[in-house]
């Protein structure tokens, strides 16, 4: 076994992370993450992995299905990394994220992860079609204007909250459609840069979703959970969390609070001695937007064979010889 050599925050992503081709160089080689990749369609009775390689982009985008593909991706790299003698010190996810965080963090087995996610697309898409919504993304302004603003929408009638705090100026709502075109128009009036309506099956993280939240819930309650062997910091509080309690109650509230994101990142930032911060997973939207807000960390992207092989040296290089 590889002996520890760095512990560093790590940082997994969400939705809309995936891409046609994820993972299939992990797959393709052997250790823990190719057999971990071997197991999924096991695990979740299915092709996903075929998906995951060959797309189509489509049928990859549809909740139930990048769900669990991005958690896939993420354990993988996550494993492969541990393989490395890198391991976190603590972690958070965006959304999803939240979900391959806490197995990466040893209070969620893999293939509970995985059905845990792929349960969760399933209730969120179907909330969707019960009761329509959808989301927009909002740049410009800051959230507690724009909380504000949803909050004189809805007074009106409707739904529109403040779903996702991704960083100072850049936010993301969710409700029903007729109060979400509301929120933008007072938005851009209000000064927004940008009002961008997202592709998204419903309205995530608003209270449209108390009812997945619930069966969610429901679900959740047979599922194993333990204590977390690092913090997690979480979505709904933003504050580190270890005890298997809290990090399953911060799971079921998911559904209908907002992702503190924004707060996430500036506690993580002020973390002791935080010099690197690795993105496990597919993509680095998570990195590209905290690079501007926290110039004197560097973030780095890890989700492919490539990053893996870079990443020993580029730490030695940031935080100097393993110990």
């Amino acid at each position: 076994m590889t002996a520890i050599s760095y512990r560093v925050p790590m940082i997994f992503p969400g939705q809309a992370s995936q891409s046609v081709g994820m993972a299939s160089d992990l797959a393709a080689g052997s250790g823990p993450a190719a057999a971990f990749l071997g197991s999924v369609d096991g695990i979740l009775g299915d092709d996903l992995m075929e998906i995951m390689a060959g797309g189509p982009a489509e049928v990859l985008t549809e909740t139930r299905n990048a769900q669990p593909a991005i958690l896939a991706h993420s354990v993988a790299v996550g494993l492969a990394l541990r393989e490395l003698g890198i391991f976190p010190s603590l972690v958070a996810g965006h959304s999803l994220g939240e979900f391959s965080a806490a197995v990466c963090a040893g209070a969620l087995a893999a293939e509970d992860g995985l059905r845990l996610v792929r349960k969760r697309g399933e209730l969120m898409f179907a909330a969707g079609q019960v009761v329509p919504g959808t989301m927009a993304a909002v740049m410009g302004l800051p959230g507690d204007q724009v909380a504000d603003i949803c909050s004189r929408v809805a007074a009106d009638g409707g739904v529109v909250v403040l779903a996702n705090h991704n960083s100072e100026t850049q936010v993301a709502i969710s409700g029903d459609i007729a109060a979400v075109k509301a929120a933008g128009e007072a938005l851009t009036a209000a000064g927004a840069r940008r009002v961008i309506p997202l592709n998204v099956s419903g309205a995530f993280h608003s209270p449209l979703l108390a009812g997945a939240a619930g069966e969610f819930a429901e679900f959740l309650d047979r599922v194993p959970v333990a204590d977390a062997e690092v913090p997690l910091v979480a979505n709904v509080t933003a504050s580190e969390v270890t005890a298997a309690g809290d990090l399953k109650a911060g799971f079921a509230r998911q559904l209908t609070a907002p992702v503190l994101w924004h707060d996430i990142m500036n506690h993580i930032a002020a973390g002791p001695g935080t010099k690197v911060v690795l993105e496990v997973g597919p993509g680095k939207v998570l990195s590209n937007l905290a690079r501007r807000a926290y110039p004197e960390i560097k973030f780095l992207p890890v989700g492919t064979v490539a990053d893996l092989e870079a990443v020993p040296g580029l730490l030695q290089e940031n935080l100097g010889p393993a110990r």
